[in-house]
């Protein structure tokens, strides 16, 4: 199955500023990747006076360098001068047919017998307050047979318990607040998903990435997606408490202890987000799109569309420093 993801994203920079982006696929997908994968960073002349839209304009190309962070995730570093600023890239993997496949007999293994490089993932990090949930995790879910049947019970309780609601988004928001709001968007429903399977022993890991319509109608706009990773049966198994169900077209491009680790861009400085664009979509091998089905296999109607979003509702445009600009919210 060949999935054909692009974005097009552009900022308004006062002054010179420093930014890092993961904007990359994980190297984990490289072994599929059929082309693309480069990261087009370009600078405007003249912002104050031009649009991106406008052809007046000087463009240049700005140098960049690449890393591998302590997760694993490929990163790119720059300085980008004063100006608009685009990023842009595409790339065409061949995915797996059959995602999001059960583990039904997965264990879960005791703490002494982990991997070192998997203990981070069972503590307390910037949007998991692991400390404040042990409590109520254990009357929620102590009942529930150890490993996949338990990891499971919490995600299907955060899909339930949890609305989905774009205009509750925020970038300061925590699983506290989820938990208490009982309300917010994809990333929103992973973080308290994983502060709760922390809490009962199980590695849990913040993932982004691209999850477009496939095989599914138009959903709306694209944006990058969230879910999560749980360590059973000495594995990284994906689980989705906002998607609750086997999706298709699952690309990694980064994973962290919350969207703090994995933000698509950190910018020492100010950087206001002008404009937005995501999609990942099926395509033939002569590169043509697989036409989408009008209603999924349980839908009469067609799928809302917010129209409406044109940026993503995790960015944070307050000029402070480090600025991120946190996606994965479809």
């Amino acid at each position: 199955m060949l999935i054909y993801s692009d974005f097009d994203i552009q900022f308004r920079l006062p002054a010179p500023t420093a930014i890092i982006a993961l904007l990359h696929l994980h190297p984990s997908v490289e072994s599929r990747l059929q082309s693309g994968n480069h990261l087009s960073i370009q600078s405007l002349d003249d912002p104050f006076n031009h649009s991106p839209s406008s052809t007046s304009y000087t463009k240049s190309v700005v140098p960049s360098r690449e890393y591998i962070d302590s997760f694993g995730n490929r990163c790119s570093r720059f300085v980008a001068p004063a100006g608009y600023l685009w990023l842009s890239g595409s790339n065409v993997v061949d995915a797996d047919p059959d995602a999001d496949f059960p583990h039904p007999a997965a264990r879960q293994a005791d703490i002494d017998d982990l991997p070192a490089e998997v203990l981070q993932f069972l503590l307390p990090s910037r949007y998991c307050q692991v400390d404040q949930f042990g409590g109520i995790a254990q009357d929620l879910f102590s009942q529930y047979p150890a490993g996949w049947q338990r990891a499971v019970a919490i995600r299907d309780w955060v899909h339930d318990k949890v609305a989905f609601n774009y205009n509750a988004a925020r970038p300061t928001k925590t699983a506290m607040d989820v938990l208490t709001e009982r309300v917010g968007v994809c990333r929103d429903f992973q973080h308290l998903a994983i502060a709760f399977t922390r809490c009962q022993n199980i590695p849990a890991r913040y993932v982004t990435g691209y999850i477009g319509d496939i095989r599914r109608p138009y959903s709306g706009p694209g944006d990058f997606s969230a879910w999560y990773q749980v360590f059973l049966n000495g594995q990284w198994i994906d689980l989705d408490a906002r998607h609750n169900y086997r999706r298709l077209g699952r690309i990694l491009m980064a994973t962290g202890r919350d969207a703090a680790d994995v933000a698509l861009t950190t910018s020492f400085g100010a950087a206001h987000l002008t404009s937005f664009y995501v999609d990942s979509k099926e395509i033939h091998a002569d590169g043509t799109p697989v036409p989408l089905p009008e209603f999924g296999p349980q839908e009469t109607t067609a799928p809302a569309s917010s129209t409406e979003r044109t940026t993503p509702t995790q960015t944070n445009n307050s000029g402070s420093s480090p600025t991120q600009t946190q996606s994965a919210t479809s």
